[in-house]
C-alpha cells in the first residue's frame, strides 16, 4: 500500500526526526512508538480494502451491464466518488481528534491515519484505480484457464441464483410421501 507507506514515512520524519513537530505540539522523540507502524497499517489496510471493494463492485456491475471498459470505469468511479470522498472526509476529522489529543503515540497514530485515508481516498481510489482499470480494459476481468473450473465448481457468480420449480405432485416445494 503506498499510500500506508508515504503515511507512516511522512510520521517518521516529524515524530521521530522533529521536522514540522512543534505545529502539532509534539517533540521530535528520535523514535516512533512499536505500535505506531502496526495499528496505522493495520487500520488504513481495513479502511482502504472497504474504499476498494466498494468501488469495484460499482465498476465489475456496470461492466456486466454492458457498458464497455472505459464506461463501466466512468460510471463505476461516479457512482461511488461521493460517498468515498465523504465517508474519508469524516474518517478524516475524526482521526484528526487523535492529533489533537496529549499523548505523542496517539498523536502520531491519528496523523498517519489521517495522511493514509487522504492519500488513499484521493490518490490511490479515484486516481491510479481507475487510470489503471482504464489503460487495463477487459484484461481487468481476465481469469486464467486453470481457475476457470474452480471458479465454476464453486458456483461464483454475480448473477441472481435460479429458482428451481418444485416437481409434479409436490406442493410448496415439500417431497412427496413415498
Amino acid at each position: 500500500m503506498p499510500s500506508i507507506g508515504a503515511a507512516l514515512g511522512i510520521v517518521v520524519w516529524i515524530f521521530q526526526d522533529g521536522h514540522l513537530a512543534g505545529l502539532i505540539g509534539a517533540d521530535g522523540l528520535g523514535y516512533v512508538h512499536l505500535t505506531v507502524p502496526v495499528l496505522v497499517g493495520a487500520i488504513a489496510f481495513g479502511l482502504s480494502v472497504d474504499y476498494e471493494v466498494f468501488l469495484l463492485s460499482r465498476i465489475r456491475e456496470r461492466w456486466l451491464a454492458g457498458a464497455g471498459a472505459h464506461g463501466s470505469v466512468a460510471e463505476g468511479l461516479q457512482r461511488t466518488g461521493g460517498i468515498v470522498t465523504a465517508a474519508a472526509l469524516v474518517i478524516g476529522v475524526l482521526f484528526a481528534g487523535f492529533v489533537a489529543g496529549g499523548f505523542t503515540p496517539i498523536k502520531s497514530i491519528g496523523l498517519g491515519l489521517v495522511l493514509a485515508v487522504s492519500l488513499d481516498a484521493t490518490l490511490v481510489r479515484m486516481l491510479i484505480v481507475p487510470a489503471t482499470m482504464t489503460l487495463l480494459g477487459r484484461r481487468n476481468w481476465w481469469l486464467s484457464r486453470a481457475l476457470r473450473p474452480v471458479h465454476e465448481r464453486l458456483a461464483l457468480s454475480e448473477a441472481e441464483p435460479r429458482q428451481e420449480k418444485p416437481a409434479p405432485g409436490q406442493e410448496d416445494g415439500a417431497l412427496a410421501a413415498g
